[in-house]
């Protein structure tokens, strides 16, 4: 989608990510010879933010979006998708030309610019990117990358993939490493921390992982059969407990799984949010 719209705030800006699946021939534009180099990296620095793009608040289609104050301690899962040449050389949020061709992504309320990794789930790939525009606004859709970074991520054909994304922050020590949720909670921002590092990427041909919602997890195996009769009477099938060891103590995971792609994860999340249950989070084994 895209919209000239007002911000409440800071007047006017551009919001360029179309946030859908993808376009029909949305690749590069007919006749051209460039092809983009995926074996190149972007380099992650500190920079001010963006007098463009930034908020606090703005409205698309009767929704309000706050910008987050820092990026710092972002850490989201969820699904990604892609924009290509139909707004290649527009302006994007921060009003940047949007290149199609470089490594950059667009997100609804992450600081502009912020740099982020993003890792397919399903094949464990995972690059870095600059967001410097709004975007997605589809339901259930947390960043939509450029053409170049889904072609790193091996998501152009099929146009959406399970990912997740976390904020590279300036301020922590070389060495540190991200926080990971470890228990079944909501599929938002969690608890981060990462100094910039290179993107790493898979082999190509590397074996797919299996992807997995996670609905929950319990200390007492009884709340995990509650769960799981819940997600039987509502008809959610291969679901199942997993007891996790590793811990001090026994956890008893509730997952629902293997997820094929896409689709079948945004089928699942709508019959979950049907018996209340709004906090899936994505496991990949």
């Amino acid at each position: 989608m895209r919209a000239r719209l007002p911000l409440l705030a800071v007047g006017l800006f551009a919001l360029s990510a179309c946030g859908g699946n993808k376009v029909k021939g949305d690749g590069p534009p007919s006749g051209s010879s460039r092809i983009p180099d995926i074996s190149g990296e972007v380099t992650p620095r500190p920079e001010p933010r963006s007098r463009y793009g930034n908020g606090p608040v703005y409205e698309v289609l009767g929704k309000r979006y706050t910008v987050m104050p820092s990026s710092s301690g972002y850490q989201e899962r969820g699904v990604a998708s892609w924009y290509g040449k139909k707004f290649h050389g527009n302006l994007t949020s921060n009003r940047e030309p949007y290149d199609m061709y470089a490594m950059t992504a667009a997100h609804k309320t992450l600081p502009l610019p912020t740099y982020v990794r993003v890792r397919n789930l399903r094949n464990d790939k995972s690059i870095i990117v600059r967001v410097n525009d709004r975007g997605p606004f589809v339901n259930n859709r947390i960043i939509d990358l450029s053409y170049a970074a889904a072609i790193k991520l091996d998501m152009i054909k099929d146009g959406t993939s399970l990912v997740e994304v976390t904020a590279i922050n300036f301020d922590q020590p070389p060495g540190d490493r991200p926080v990971r949720r470890t228990a079944g909670g909501p599929s938002g921002p969690i608890s981060a921390q990462t100094a910039p590092q290179p993107a790493q990427t898979a082999p190509t041909g590397a074996a797919e992982h299996q992807v997995y919602v996670q609905v929950g997890a319990f200390g007492d195996r009884s709340n995990a059969e509650r769960r799981l009769g819940a997600l039987s009477l509502a008809g959610i099938k291969d679901a199942f407990i997993h007891e996790d060891r590793a811990a001090d103590r026994v956890l008893y995971r509730v997952r629902i799984g293997p997820v094929a792609d896409v689709v079948q994860y945004d089928v699942l999340v709508e019959e979950l949010e049907g018996i209340g249950i709004t906090d899936p989070y994505l496991i990949s084994d």
